[in-house]
């Protein structure tokens, strides 16, 4: 059979058995399977024993649950109540007021926890009722929300960046420090699109509150001080070189427990229900990561990887032109995946294109999460939109309407970092090295 004909027969299978309900991870298990049995002479089983085995016991993915567990001990905490009162006095300046909350906040938070759906649902929890209370309009508030909960995803620690990390045989910790520059430019333009609505709708912002001395400003701002120090130990001691990414993430899961502690919401209920949360959270994805290891071997044993990367050095793309068409089908491709799945779908097989292409992996994985957080606001497999969702009662459509703005924005970063790649180089290149 054809490289064409295998490759469409795997497709098939692959959605064939996840429209059947399937889990992923068993999905993707099953098609290596299929591939391996059916085009290799290796034993199926015995291959799969051994890969599975391999990409269950990865030390570097330790980080990756402790990260987990982190950002599930924090979304049961007052973290939320306290970085409104502390953001809220800064905000009321700055045309379109506290809708900029939505952004500075999620921009603190993601720097503590790895996961854009927890970043939606823990700073939801603190701007969606304060926000509608004081009059603002319902869809700016919930799209803003939706697009700058995705920076949970791009400022590291990232969950998503760790499982690239751990595939692509790169630094997690040069990943981590080569999203600060991408997520606060994105934060940025988050904040300017708000400003720039602001300007041109000033009769839909609701009046400023009472007029805040700098003193009682400065004030506020103490609420914030637990979170910072937070991100000061888990990044600080990544960047400092103290710790590596996994040592890091333990430091977190111990500040977060003291700092639960410190804020009386620390009992055995709030520890048990972190525990199992994160637990849950991680064998969904250990799961999906086996399979698609799995995956990747029985693609490597086919062939399929190596003559896919010949066909597109053939096609004589320039980078520009590769980079541009990978954009695209991870956006499609994002319609129907979850941001994981995808990078652990296609990584295997396009990791040798990439490195062909001489496209530098530290950027292509600043890239990935980009075009995977638009996957988080597209539909019907948009997970912040599912958690927006349940959080407002919308219809998901009208949801992913109002988020349409942000996902041009994210284009618009894409295009940024594409045309000026040292947003993304120069930071790591300064502090690490090549």
């Amino acid at each position: 059979m054809s490289d064409i004909g295998i490759t469409l027969l795997l497709v098939g299978a692959l959605f064939l058995i996840l429209g059947s309900g399937v889990w992923i991870g068993l999905t993707l298990s099953g098609v290596a399977w299929i591939g391996m049995q059916l085009f290799s002479s290796r034993p199926a089983g015995d291959a799969m024993a051994v890969t599975i085995w391999g990409s269950a016991s990865s030390w570097t993915l330790t980080a990756l649950p402790l990260f987990v567990w982190m950002g599930e001990i924090l979304f049961r905490t007052r973290l939320s109540q306290d970085m409104f009162r502390g953001l809220a006095p800064w905000m009321q300046a700055l045309p379109g007021r506290l809708l900029h909350t939505n952004v500075v906040g999620c921009t603190i938070f993601a720097a503590v926890s790895g996961s854009s759906a927890a970043t939606c649902a823990t700073i939801g929890k603190m701007t969606l009722p304060e926000l509608q209370r004081r009059g603002y309009p319902e869809p700016m508030v919930v799209g803003t929300l939706a697009g700058a909960s995705t920076l949970g995803l791009l400022i590291p620690p990232s969950i998503i960046m760790i499982v690239y990390g751990v595939i692509a045989e790169v630094s997690i910790a040069k990943l981590f420090i080569a999203g600060v520059i991408p997520g606060l430019m994105l934060a940025t333009l988050f904040s300017g699109y708000i400003a720039v609505w602001a300007l041109l709708r000033p009769d839909q912002v609701p009046p400023a509150d009472e007029r805040t001395t700098f003193m009682q400003k400065l004030s506020a701002s103490r609420s914030l001080i637990p979170v910072v120090l937070l991100i000061v130990a888990v990044l600080g001691s990544i960047y400092s070189g103290i710790a590596t990414a996994t040592e890091a993430a333990a430091v977190g899961v111990v500040g977060s427990l003291a700092l639960s502690a410190v804020q009386g919401s620390l009992n055995w209920q709030t520890f048990r229900e972190s525990l199992m949360g994160a637990t849950r959270l991680y064998c969904m994805i250990g799961l999906i990561l086996a399979g698609a290891a799995f995956l990747s071997l029985s693609m490597g044993y086919i062939g399929l990887p190596r003559h896919l990367a010949e066909w597109i050095t053939s096609m004589g793309l320039s980078q520009a032109g590769l980079i541009f068409v990978l954009a695209i089908f991870f956006i499609i491709l994002g319609c129907f995946l979850d941001g994981i799945s995808m990078v652990v779908l296609t990584m295997g097989v396009l990791m040798p294109t990439i490195q062909a292409a001489g496209i530098d992996p530290i950027w292509f994985g600043i890239f990935i999460v980009l075009v995977v957080e638009m996957a988080q606001i597209t539909p019907p497999v948009g997970f912040n939109l599912f958690v927006l969702q349940g959080m407002t009662g919308r219809e998901l459509t009208w949801i992913a309407r109002v988020t349409m703005p942000m996902f041009f924005l994210m284009c618009a970063a894409v295009v940024l970092i594409t045309v000026m790649p040292g947003i993304v180089t120069w930071l790591p290149a300064q502090m690490m090295g090549k």
